[in-house]
């Protein structure tokens, strides 16, 4: 019988995965969510897998009227999207930040994260039976907690109350309503504190209470309860559950505020340290493309596409991995390195193409394009 070893059988694909730290990510994408709420996607040049536990949150480092500023947000996605991650934001009257990154954040702008860090998720504390109880904006943990067991095809029974203050103000309505059609164990309950004119609602009207969550949930004092909100809704909700007798040491909960001053002393020594090495940074080439006239200095860690891209230039690209061969380019010139997935022959790499997603400069080059 042939044996073959795993190198032989199968080409992995080379890709890096997320920890605990300083990263430079791209923003992709920019979603309206509700009129006051935007989602703000975000991946990195290079492949990387974006590995957290559903209901852990970044920091962002931002520089806004010339003072650096920190603030945690939770990742709404799942990490069963594993190549990019998102954060949800609700515009917040006289917010520097929320209402900074509205105004200011677009598709392609770079931004340096720290994280994923977070005690408050669904992967702790696993359990057959949940419960998600959520106000406003807080639905964002527990919807990366809910698309992670939608997405995983878990067996886990979810259970998903959400208030909002009007049905215009529901975030993410249209994916919840989709869930909810899809599979048994998801069943969805939202709560609108008040109908406008000119909007249809025909839910539950008000605020949570002991009698609405017994309709909801009957069986809720044996699920695992996993909460967030603004502190008012937190609390109401810590004191109804105590007065039904709830087992609250399986009561999680995660607040908006402030970033903890741990995470933003961890924040500002990552940010430092990258300062630093930035600063001190030697290792440069210049690249150059020949057809365009164009040129630009980079450092010897980023891509030729990145390269590109900072000189205004677009080179088709699909995969970003290696493997799909639409970003090739010929080097005129120069000493490169290049860890593909397949994506190019060997007597294209003797004509001296290169897949410019997974190339890097080792000296100044000049391509083609």
């Amino acid at each position: 019988m042939l044996s073959l070893t795993s190198s032989e059988y199968l080409n992995p694909v080379n890709t890096q995965t997320w920890a605990n730290g300083r990263h430079l990510v791209r923003c992709r994408k920019v979603i309206q969510e509700t009129h006051d709420v935007r989602t703000f996607c975000f991946s990195m040049q290079e492949p990387v897998l974006f590995f957290f536990k559903p209901g852990q949150f970044v920091t962002l480092e931002l520089e806004i009227d010339g003072k650096q500023v920190m603030r945690s947000y939770t990742i709404s996605s799942a990490p069963s999207i594993p190549y990019s991650f998102s954060i949800t934001v609700k515009r917040v009257p006289g917010g520097v930040v929320s209402n900074w990154l509205h105004d200011n954040l677009q598709e392609g702008d770079l931004l340096p994260v720290h994280g994923p860090v977070g005690q408050f998720n669904c992967i702790d504390y696993p359990a057959q039976k949940v419960l998600y109880l959520s106000g406003g904006v807080g639905i964002t943990p527990v919807m990366s907690m809910a698309r992670w067991f939608f997405d995983t095809n878990s067996e886990v029974d979810m259970v998903f109350v959400h208030s909002a203050r009007t049905p215009r103000d529901i975030i993410y309505r249209s994916e919840l309503d989709y869930m909810s059609t899809r599979i048994e164990n998801f069943k969805l309950h939202l709560i609108c504190e008040r109908a406008e004119i000119g909007q249809v609602w025909s839910g539950y009207r008000g605020y949570l209470s002991r009698a609405m969550l017994q309709l909801i949930a009957p069986d809720f004092l044996e699920r695992e309860v996993f909460c967030c909100g603004p502190a008012p809704y937190m609390r109401a909700v810590r004191q109804l559950l105590q007065d039904a007798g709830y087992d609250m040491s399986r009561y999680h909960e995660e607040s908006f505020g402030a970033t903890p001053e741990a995470d933003i002393a961890r924040a500002e020594e990552h940010a430092a340290e990258a300062h630093k090495h930035e600063e001190t940074a030697q290792d440069t080439h210049c690249v150059s493309f020949k057809e365009s006239g164009k040129s630009v200095q980079v450092a010897s860690s980023t891509t030729l596409h990145a390269a590109a891209a900072s000189a205004g230039l677009t080179i088709p690209k699909a995969c970003g991995m290696g493997i799909c061969g639409t970003c090739r380019v010929r080097v005129l010139e120069g000493e490169t390195e290049m860890n593909h997935n397949g994506g190019i022959t060997d007597e294209e790499i003797a004509e001296g193409y290169v897949l410019t997603c997974c190339a890097k400069a080792k000296s100044d080059v000049s391509l083609e394009y």
